[in-house]
């Protein structure tokens, strides 16, 4: 074991002792039973919809307990960090209301909240298990490294640094000081116990009790000397700043369940309480008749930016997520659910399939019991940022916009559900701003064309539904005035007498009411025609037919 001098002389001299620390960071006075929770993202690649989902678990659990809610930036691996990612973070967290009781952002008493400013804290427990004989130095080269795994697999041994493969791990205090002496690079490891037969358990919140191998791995805690800052591995800051930011309950996902033997480790050997773990399944795809765990590469609804630049109503895509949390909750009303706790016994061992078109259908019936003021303060909010045209006309022509938004979905008993997102807004709504109508170029416009109607027939139809036209409140009556053109021109009056005999007819009635409804909304597809021109009025109605009657 190392002379306490040489230890002491590998960190600063002014470096505090883990008591300084455990008075800087004291117990929490919270109710009993409060749960304080983290997330920790990495800003080693950009937050994953798998991130908003245990976050809103961690929030949920620890505000209904009277807890606190953290989130704490882990950046240790500041070669891999990706520009943009925290700023990503933040803007991801604050769509969902996700913001935490502490984040480096609004502060708190246990912060830093970044891990790259929390050097001196893990120097001190690092130095702690120096002098302890519960860490040591270790000077192993890549290519001595790779040579241990190599004649481990040869003879089929478990790989890793462990035992008598470990060769710094009883090196001599003299070899130590002639590589310090030396300047070669090193780390420190963790000195693994050497009972490494053994099994150890733990209960986890959501899968009971679990049962694995003891870690046998010298595990690295603290990266090599030409880091700086200089910092630890995940597995070293996560005990230290889970302990001292007093967390008591860590919910993560499932692939860090094969961590715990470690973690257990370092918390027993720095003198800790052990930590409840709640092991959350990730997110799933269907592909074909398989199932594969939603990836950032492949997919783009695995990223939290689709879900803002689509403009998926908050409610519905938290609603979403917590019935793929807890079952019972897809079951109650939206409110309901919102309102209900995610309860962590409940959270199923098997990921949950992230289905696109179930949320597409849900979020079109949150946004169907929404008023056409809450809509257009949400397409706004969404425009600022995604669509600054659409912002502006929107601004322009407000009155406007809620006429059309109450088209067919105020004062009737089954609104429309035409709109899921907001970035949807444009294509279904878009056609009642002029300066966003696509208008028919001429009877020969590929939307008109494809109705099969002479050109000369569309000029006439057009023109004499222009020249008639009345702007009635009725519906039946204003319908008249297409049946009267339909009629004047020869068109058949329904599908049905067409079909008998097509020589006849130029066409049905429904060849007219699309030509109409061509020039109207620029599409064969739209709400009640009646109802869309009540809300453009008579002048932008018929403005819209200047190209077929000219």
């Amino acid at each position: 074991m190392l002379d306490r001098a040489v230890i002491d002389a590998l960190f600063p001299a002014d470096l505090p002792e883990p008591e300084h620390w455990e008075q800087r960071y004291p117990a929490r006075q919270l109710p009993d039973g409060a749960k304080v929770t983290r997330f920790g993202p990495s800003p080693t690649g950009f937050v994953h919809i798998g991130g908003i989902y245990v976050a809103t678990i961690d929030q949920d659990v620890a505000r209904r307990s009277e807890g606190r809610y953290l989130l704490r930036v882990e950046d240790t691996d500041q070669s891999r960090e990706v520009e943009g990612a925290l700023e990503q973070f933040e803007r991801g967290f604050a769509y969902f209301g996700l913001q935490a009781d502490e984040d480096a952002v609004r502060g708190g008493e246990y912060g830093p909240y970044r891990q790259s400013e929390r050097e001196q804290i893990y120097l001190t427990y690092v130095r702690h298990l120096l002098r302890e004989g519960r860490a040591y130095i270790d000077f192993a080269t890549k290519d001595e490294l790779a040579s241990i795994t190599a004649r481990q697999q040869a003879t089929k041994l478990p790989t890793g640094y462990y035992g008598s493969w470990a060769i710094w791990r009883d090196a001599d205090p003299a070899d130590v000081q002639a590589k310090l002496d030396a300047g070669e690079p090193w780390v420190v490891r963790f000195r693994a116990p050497d009972d490494t037969g053994q099994r150890v358990r733990f209960t986890d919140a959501i899968r009971g009790t679990i049962e694995a191998e003891a870690n046998r791995n010298d595990v690295v805690i603290l990266k090599s000397s030409d880091q700086s800052p200089r910092l630890p591995t995940y597995h070293f800051a996560h005990a230290v700043d889970d302990h001292l930011m007093r967390v008591n309950l860590v919910i993560r996902g499932d692939e860090w369940i094969s961590s715990v033997p470690t973690h257990q480790q370092l918390f027993e050997a720095l003198g800790f309480e052990p930590i409840q773990y709640a092991h959350i399944a990730p997110l799933m795809k269907q592909e074909g008749g398989s199932k594969r765990k939603l990836s950032k590469r492949k997919d783009p609804e695995a990223s939290v930016d689709f879900y803002l630049e689509a403009g998926y109503p908050v409610p519905a895509v938290l609603y979403y997520l917590r019935g793929l949390a807890n079952g019972r909750l897809a079951e109650m009303p939206l409110a309901e659910a919102l309102d209900a706790p995610i309860n962590l016994d409940e959270c199923g061992v098997a990921g949950p399939l992230v289905d696109l078109v179930k949320l597409d259908d849900l979020a079109a019936d949150y946004v169907a019991t929404l008023s056409g003021e809450e809509i257009l303060a949400s397409v706004l909010e969404w425009a600022e940022r995604f669509d600054p045209e659409l912002k502006a006309v929107l601004e322009s022509s407000r009155e406007l916009a809620l006429r059309a938004l109450a088209v067919e979905r105020e004062g009737v008993e089954n609104p429309r559900k035409d709109l899921k997102k907001w970035s949807e807004f444009r294509a279904v709504y878009g056609f009642f701003f002029p300066q966003l109508h696509q208008a028919a170029t001429g009877p020969d416009d590929e939307r008109i064309a494809a109705l099969g109607v002479p050109a000369d027939v569309v000029r006439a139809v057009a023109s004499d539904f222009v020249s008639a036209y009345q702007q009635l409140d009725d519906g039946q009556e204003w319908f008249q005035q297409i049946r009267d053109v339909a009629a004047k021109h020869g068109f058949a009056k329904n599908a049905k007498e067409y079909k008998k005999d097509p020589d006849a007819y130029p066409g049905s009635i429904r060849e007219v009411s699309q030509i109409i409804r061509i020039a109207i909304t620029g599409s064969t597809r739209s709400p009640d025609l009646h109802a869309i021109t009540q809300a453009l009025g008579a002048e932008e109605t018929l403005r819209r037919f200047d190209n077929l009657v000219g």
